[in-house]
């Protein structure tokens, strides 16, 4: 019976990693204004389901309103816990490249962003061209090559800022420049700071540990002693 017992909570154990090893973004549930919070397992950051747009009454630098939103404004609130570490999603950054094949700075089947690795990775959309540089035949229309939006459920189809600012460019003002991601045709490059563009925040790490782990250990462990203490007594009668 203490073999069964083992086995029983070992396979439990085995089948909630393995579950935890295939769910590459957990949405652990909405925060106090019903925005989704989305932890992805690969990179270990925290998504906060809420597109940021552009607003054109802003007035200021629109990089610089999306930076200051998510580093000094964004307050969430989620249980009983109060998250103000966020930021925008960063990329690599260096001299502009452009390419298809993943390699470079800019262009298509960039993975090395987190927008990117969000888009193609985790998502599983394909961009306006492969990588072997041939169309993938994505639509022309909307929502364009953002056909999977996975958990979320505020991701546009449109351009989104990065934190990261362009360091290496020709251009004298390079200060200007920050690096964006398309969704809607999954492109990568750089673009004037003044530009409008849509945000989104992650964080790092889990925002809470997931509950569904140990709720399911819990029920697999008391059934299991349920279970034992059920055939001890029936040995006894």
């Amino acid at each position: 019976m203490k073999r069964t017992f083992i086995l029983v909570v070992g396979m439990a154990i085995v089948l909630v990693c393995s579950m935890q090893a295939h769910a590459a973004l957990q949405n652990l549930g909405t925060d106090s204004l019903g925005n989704r919070l989305i932890y992805d397992t690969d990179l270990d950051i925290t998504w906060y389901d809420y597109t940021h747009s552009y607003d054109p009454n802003i007035g200021r630098a629109d990089w610089d309103y999306h930076k200051n939103w998510a580093e000094n404004e964004l307050s969430v609130t989620f249980g009983s816990n109060v998250y103000t570490d966020w930021r925008m999603p960063t990329t690599v950054d260096g001299t502009y490249v452009w390419g298809y094949d993943g390699s470079t700075t800019a262009g298509f089947n960039i993975t090395s962003s987190e927008m990117g690795h969000l888009f193609y990775t985790e998502l599983g959309n394909e961009g306006y061209l492969d990588t072997s540089g041939n169309t993938t035949g994505c639509s022309v229309s909307y929502p364009f090559c953002l056909t999977n939006t996975g958990p979320f459920q505020n991701l546009l189809s449109g351009g989104y800022w990065s934190g990261t600012e362009v360091s290496d460019d020709n251009d004298p003002s390079v200060n200007n420049y920050a690096w964006y991601f398309g969704t809607g045709d999954g492109s990568q490059g750089k673009e004037a700071k003044g530009v409008g563009g849509n945000a989104l925040a992650v964080r790092p790490g889990l925002a809470v540990v997931p509950e569904p782990i140990s709720s399911i250990l819990f029920v697999v462990g008391g059934a299991t002693l349920g279970f034992r203490r059920f055939w001890k007594k029936r040995k006894t009668v």
